[in-house]
C-alpha cells in the first residue's frame, strides 16, 4: 500500500503545485510503484487510485468491473491514511475503464463521485471518469515553447480570435446532399455533428493564418454536464471534455496551432463549479471544496457553488490544475472567468445576509491571495505563459505584481471600453455629440492596468444583438460604421480580442448549438467585411507602432479628443523606441463628409493614407487595393502646411468620408 505522508502534508499545507501527478488514477509498475507514469502500452501491473475525502466513512472504486459496487472485486475497497486520503491499487484494467468513487459520507449516504483528478470523462450524459494514458502523443513544438519563454508579449502584437469549439464549424449529416438539398440541411443545422479536435485544428489553423490572427482563445474545455452552460459550469477540472475527442486529439490541436505560429489560450473558471451530484459538490458528504456558509457557498445567479479558498488544499487543487493545462497540453495562457465573483463575496449576491471579511469589507481576502499565488506559480513554472483576467470590477492592481500588492495578471479585459464604445456606436450621429467622451474616456485610465480590448461572446447573445447589429442605422450604414469601429479598436492602445463570426458580420446572435452562418460570405457586404478584417489585422501585424507602445506613456497621444460637433477623433500611435515610427489615426463617426478636413500633424514630412475603412468615394471598396491588392497604397503623398492645427505644429488637408476611419503614415525624405 502506498501512502506518502510527506506529499499529503505538503498538499494540505498549500505548497504542492503538481498534485495531479500523484492524486487520481495512474498506472503502477513493480519497478517504481506510484511514481512511474509509463502508460497502458507498457502493460502496467495495476492501477492506483488516490483521493482526498476526509469526511468519508468508506470509499470504494466502482465500475463495470465490479457492477458499479454491486459485487466484490479484489482491492476495490480503499484504505484511509491519517490525513484523510484514500488509496488502493487494482490489478491491471484495460485502458478506457470507466470508474467512480463510491463514497459513504459521514451522514451515512452513499454518493458515486467522478474522480476530481480524472483526465478524461465519459461523454455526456454519462459522468464516469475514464482511466486514460495521457502520455502517448509526440510533440513537435519545442521551438515554439523555447521562443515563447523569452518573448515579450507586452511589446508584441496580440490579436485573439475567440471561438466555441462546438459551433465554429460543424460536420455534415450523413445521407444529406448539401448541394442539392441545402434546404433540408439548413433545417437540420442543430443536428450536425461536432468536429473532432483534429478536424478543427486543420481548418482553424489555416483560417487564423489567412486572417492574420496571433492567438486563438477557446471557451472552457473542462468537462461539463450541460451544453447550454458553454463550459462555464465546470464538472471535472482536469478532464478535457470528450465532446470533441480525446486528450491526444487536443494535443494535436495545440501542436498544430503552434506549428502554424498561433498561440492557444483557454478559458478557465476557478471561481465556481456546477452542483451536479456526480462532481465536487458535497464530495465526501461534507462541503469539502466549497464554503460551509450558505451565503458564501451558494451562487444563485448561476446555480453553482463557490470554491473555498480559505482551504489550502483547494488552492493546491486549482493551482495544480492551471499548471496541468499549461504543462501537459502546452497551452500558452489562461483567461480567468468572472474574477469579480472570486475577489468579492457579494458579487451578484442574492442572499439576505451578505458575507463580510474579518475587517468588515466585502473583499474575499483569501481568494485574492489565491490569485496572487496562482499567477506567481504559473509564471515561475511555465515561463512565457500569459494570465488574463476577465474582471468587470474596479479592484485595483489586477495586473500589478504580487510583491507590490497586485494580483499579478498579465492582462485585464477592458470591460469599460467595450461598454462605452458600443453604447456610443448604437447612437445616432446627432446623439453622439452629447456622448463624445464614451470613445475617449478609456485613455483616462489606460495606464492603470495592462488592458485587453475585448469584444467577446458575451456581446453577441441574450438579446444584446451581434456586434454589427449594435451599430446605428440601416444595414449599409451599419457596415460602414462597423468597419470604422474595428479600425478604431485595432489602433487603440491595448491587446485585442474578437469573437468568431464578428469578422464577417454575422447578423444572427450566436447559437451554441449550431455552426456560424458561413453562408453569409456569399453576400458581398459580408465577404468584403471578412477581407477587410483580414487586411486590418495585417496592418496591425506589420506596423510596430500599433502594439509596441500599448503600455507606455509615449505610445499614444491625442491630436484632437474634443471634436464632438463633428463626431471626429484623431490620435497618434507611436513606437516608444523610434520617434519616426508613428501612425496617425483619424475616425469620423458622423454621417457627414468633410471635403477639406484640416488634420494636425506632428512632423514636417510627407504623409500617405495607408488604410481606410471605406473607399475615397464613400463606398465599401477600399481604394488603394486593400481588398484586391491591385494598387499601391503608398503612391499618393500629402505635404503638410506650416500652420498648426489642434495640438500639432503643422497640418494636412484631406477628404474625410462619413463613417470612415483612416490610418496615415509619415514618410521621411532624409
Amino acid at each position: 500500500m502506498l501512502f506518502s505522508d510527506s506529499f499529503e502534508r505538503e498538499y494540505l499545507s498549500g505548497n504542492c503545485y503538481d498534485a495531479y501527478k500523484r492524486l487520481g488514477c495512474h498506472t503502477v509498475t513493480e519497478r517504481d510503484k506510484g511514481r512511474a507514469r509509463s502508460g497502458f502500452s507498457d502493460a502496467p501491473v495495476r492501477l492506483s487510485f488516490y483521493v482526498y475525502a476526509p469526511g468519508a466513512i468508506s470509499v470504494r472504486v466502482a465500475g463495470d468491473f465490479n457492477s458499479w459496487g454491486g459485487s466484490s472485486y479484489p482491492a476495490d475497497t480503499m484504505f484511509r491514511s491519517d490525513n484523510g486520503f484514500w488509496y488502493t491499487e487494482i490489478e491491471a484494467l484495460p485502458e478506457n475503464t470507466l470508474y467512480k468513487y463510491m463514497i459513504t459520507g459521514a451522514d451515512g449516504s452513499v454518493r458515486f463521485k467522478a474522480d476530481p483528478y480524472a483526465v478524461t470523462s465519459e461523454l455526456r450524459p454519462g459522468t464516469a471518469s475514464v482511466a486514460t494514458d495521457l502520455h502517448k502523443f509526440t510533440w513537435s513544438d519545442a521551438e515554439w515553447n523555447k521562443n515563447r519563454s523569452s518573448a515579450d508579449t507586452y511589446a508584441s502584437p496580440v490579436n485573439i480570435y475567440e471561438i466555441h469549439a462546438g459551433s465554429w464549424r460543424r460536420g455534415r449529416i450523413p445521407g444529406i446532399d448539401y448541394e442539392k438539398n441545402w434546404q433540408e440541411a439548413e433545417a437540420q443545422r442543430a443536428d450536425e455533428p461536432f468536429l473532432n479536435y483534429r478536424e478543427i485544428a486543420d481548418e482553424l489553423s489555416a483560417y487564423l493564418t489567412e486572417m492574420n490572427y496571433t492567438h486563438v482563445e477557446l471557451m472552457p474545455l473542462c468537462e461539463h454536464p450541460l451544453d447550454d452552460s458553454w463550459g462555464y459550469q465546470t464538472g471535472s477540472y482536469y478532464a478535457l471534455t470528450s465532446r470533441f475527442g480525446t486528450p491526444e486529439d487536443f494535443m494535436y490541436f495545440v501542436d498544430r496551432m503552434h506549428r502554424s505560429g498561433i498561440g492557444v489560450i483557454m478559458d478557465w473558471v476557478p471561481g465556481h463549479f456546477c452542483k451536479d451530484e456526480s462532481y465536487l459538490y458535497k464530495f465526501d458528504g461534507t462541503f469539502l471544496y466549497e464554503y460551509g456558509e450558505e451565503n458564501k457557498r451558494e451562487n444563485p445567479l448561476w446555480g453553482t457553488a463557490n470554491l473555498d479558498y480559505s482551504k489550502n488544499f483547494v488552492k493546491n487543487f486549482m493551482i495544480s490544475n492551471a499548471a496541468y493545462w499549461l504543462s501537459e497540453y502546452h497551452i500558452d495562457g489562461l483567461r480567468i472567468d468572472a474574477v469579480a465573483n472570486i475577489i468579492y463575496y457579494d458579487y451578484n449576491c442574492m442572499h439576505r445576509i451578505r458575507p463580510l471579511n474579518a475587517y468588515g469589507g466585502n473583499e474575499n481576502l483569501e481568494a485574492a491571495l489565491f490569485l496572487r499565488e496562482l499567477n506567481t506559480a504559473v509564471h515561475g513554472l511555465v515561463p512565457g505563459a500569459v494570465m488574463i483576467a476577465e474582471d468587470s470590477s474596479t479592484y485595483p492592481g489586477v495586473t500589478a505584481k504580487p510583491e507590490w500588492g497586485g494580483l499579478g495578471f498579465d492582462y485585464k479585459w477592458n470591460m469599460g471600453w467595450m461598454n462605452d464604445t458600443l453604447e456610443y456606436m448604437s447612437l445616432s450621429p446627432a446623439e453622439r455629440v452629447n456622448y463624445h467622451n464614451k470613445m475617449t474616456f478609456a485613455m483616462m485610465y489606460a495606464h492603470t492596468e495592462r488592458f485587453m480590448l475585448s469584444l467577446s461572446h458575451d456581446e453577441t447573445v441574450h438579446g444584446k444583438k451581434t456586434l454589427i447589429d449594435k451599430m446605428y442605422g440601416d444595414l449599409d450604414t451599419k457596415f460602414s460604421e462597423y468597419r470604422a469601429y474595428l479600425l478604431y479598436m485595432i489602433c487603440h492602445p491595448g491587446k485585442k480580442l474578437l469573437f468568431m463570426g464578428s469578422e464577417f458580420g454575422q447578423i444572427m446572435e450566436w447559437r451554441f448549438y449550431e455552426a456560424l452562418e458561413w453562408k453569409m460570405l456569399l453576400y458581398p457586404s459580408h465577404g468584403m467585411l471578412k477581407e477587410y478584417t483580414k487586411a486590418l489585422n495585417g496592418i496591425y501585424l506589420i506596423e510596430k507602432s500599433l502594439y509596441a507602445g500599448d503600455f507606455s506613456q509615449n505610445g499614444f497621444r491625442w491630436i484632437d479628443a474634443d471634436d464632438r460637433e463633428r463626431n471626429v477623433y484623431s490620435f497618434i500611435r507611436q513606437d516608444p523606441e523610434n520617434d519616426r515610427d508613428f501612425l496617425i489615426v483619424l475616425c469620423n463617426f458622423s454621417d457627414r463628409t468633410y471635403d477639406d478636413f484640416r488634420l494636425g500633424v506632428p512632423r514636417f514630412c510627407d504623409y500617405s493614407i495607408i488604410f481606410r475603412s471605406s473607399g475615397s468615394d464613400g463606398t465599401e471598396e477600399c481604394d488603394g487595393g486593400l481588398l484586391t491588392g491591385a494598387e499601391d497604397l503608398y503612391s499618393s503623398y500629402i505635404r503638410p502646411k506650416p500652420e498648426g492645427e489642434s495640438s500639432m505644429p503643422f497640418h494636412i488637408k484631406l477628404k474625410l468620408n462619413a463613417y470612415c476611419g483612416l490610418i496615415i503614415k509619415p514618410f521621411f525624405r532624409y
